[in-house]
């Protein structure tokens, strides 16, 4: 259980790392540039796999931390 609990840490750090830049439209508050900055955009493609894989990851990592923690 613990080694399943490395390989998640690793393969959610990598995929966390190859998302897109999202917090761009952050540092717009603070130089002023709000033209962009409330503009709906979805996610497509990979962007929306890289998106579900982190939140199965991340789910699984919550999960099997719990199951550690009681046992």
């Amino acid at each position: 259980m613990k080694i399943a609990l490395v390989i998640i840490s690793i393969l959610l750090i990598v995929i966390v790392l190859l998302q897109s830049n999202k917090a761009e439209g952050g540092a717009q508050i603070f130089s002023g540039a709000t033209t962009d900055l409330f503009s709906k955009r979805k996610e497509r493609g990979s962007e929306l796999v890289i998106s579900r894989v982190t939140f199965i990851l991340g789910m699984s990592f919550f999960v099997i931390c719990l199951v550690l923690s009681f046992m």
